[in-house]
């Protein structure tokens, strides 16, 4: 004879639930597949009938109708288990992070993965599994630069104080050139790679027409760029650079230049002489990264020098120039911030990095 089926409920609300995982998209197949069943027996229908519906066992069935009997909706997750026990330790990380102290063997530069587990006769996988989970990666860099200037601290404050505090009536400008632009022709386009992306290509062969350097001066409170490029970038160069720059601002006003320890900045004691309204305030050594303009430069390389193809330096000529005049229609001044780098954290290891 057989067993009387006993239908199950439960209250709205968690019907609604059941329901909803049973249509999900997103949650697990398994769990999915479990709430079906249960909307099933909750609808009434029987159960070889979902079981057929679903490809799995009665057995099966009844088995999640007990659990969700007893602990409702929960009941249709699994419970927690203890899993395989884990074959690498933290004894498997702290002896990778000691490899990584020692030097690179067969005259590597740096550590690499397969070179790590060959060390500690280990899986190159499990040795790249600790280096994710650390944050380590070994093949990306990171270059700094610390001032040796005994100065640094004054000629620091000076600098970063006219940034945030600027004279009043006074026009402050970020100063520096950018030589040896080369005028490079080359065939440039895209190209489809094997993984069915397509990107920027250029062929590896090219012809050189010249040099050009580029006088570049950021007003630090408008962001306007003022430009001239030259043939060469002497002292006199330079100064001519000023003298167009001198001629444009009343005399009146005060010009306050930012400029690093370069050659051609030096020795300009005649011609401040004569241009009493200019004063030349000069990055720390080792220290050019304070001086503003650099940041505009690195945004000149990346959008028209880079992978660019000129005939000519006059076409160079023209495409800086072109450049300078859109970049100028909307510019905006930067915001200064420094990222601080403490000298104690450079010489740290890795494990007192990671510890």
């Amino acid at each position: 004879m057989p067993k009387k089926y006993h239908p199950i409920q439960c209250c709205e609300s968690d019907f609604q639930k059941v329901h909803a995982l049973a249509n999900s998209r997103t949650a697990e197949a398994r769990i999915v597949e479990r709430a079906k069943m249960i909307t099933g027996l909750l609808k009434g229908t029987k159960v070889k009938d979902i079981a057929a519906q679903l490809g799995v066992r009665q057995n099966t069935v009844i088995d999640w109708r007990k659990r969700f009997e007893v602990e409702g909706i929960n009941g249709l997750y699994d419970k927690p288990r203890s899993g395989k026990p884990p074959r690498y330790t933290d004894d498997f990380r702290n002896q990778v992070l000691k490899v990584l102290e020692e030097s690179p063997p067969n005259g590597l530069s740096s550590w690499d993965g397969p070179s790590v587990a060959k060390r500690i006769n280990a899986s190159a996988h499990a040795v790249w599994r600790v280096l994710r989970k650390e944050g380590i990666c070994l093949q990306r860099q990171r270059s700094w630069c610390v001032s040796t200037d005994p100065d640094f601290a004054p000629k620091a404050a000076d600098i970063v104080g006219l940034y945030l505090n600027p004279p009043v009536n006074a026009l402050v400008l970020s100063i520096d050139e950018k030589p040896s632009m080369q005028a490079l022709e080359r065939k440039t386009g895209y190209v489809l790679t094997n993984s069915g992306k397509v990107v920027r290509g250029f062929k590896s062969t090219y012809k050189r027409h010249g040099t050009l350097n580029l006088f570049a001066a950021l007003n630090v409170t408008k962001g306007v760029i003022t430009a001239k490029t030259t043939e060469q970038k002497k002292r006199v160069d330079f100064l001519a650079f000023m003298d167009d720059i001198v001629a444009e601002v009343p005399q009146d006003k005060e010009i306050h230049a930012i400029l690093d320890n370069y050659c051609i900045h030096k020795k300009c004691d005649e011609w401040l002489a004569k241009h009493p309204n200019v004063t030349f305030h000069f990055t720390p050594t080792s220290a050019s990264w304070l001086n503003q303009v650099e940041i505009w430069f690195g945004i000149l390389g990346r959008k028209v020098l880079k992978g660019a193809s000129h005939k000519s330096k006059e076409e160079l000529r023209h495409s800086v120039e072109s450049y300078v005049n859109s970049y100028n229609e909307t510019a905006r001044p930067f915001k200064w911030r420094k990222r601080e780098v403490k000298g104690a954290q450079l010489k740290n290891t890795i494990v007192n990095l990671c510890n």
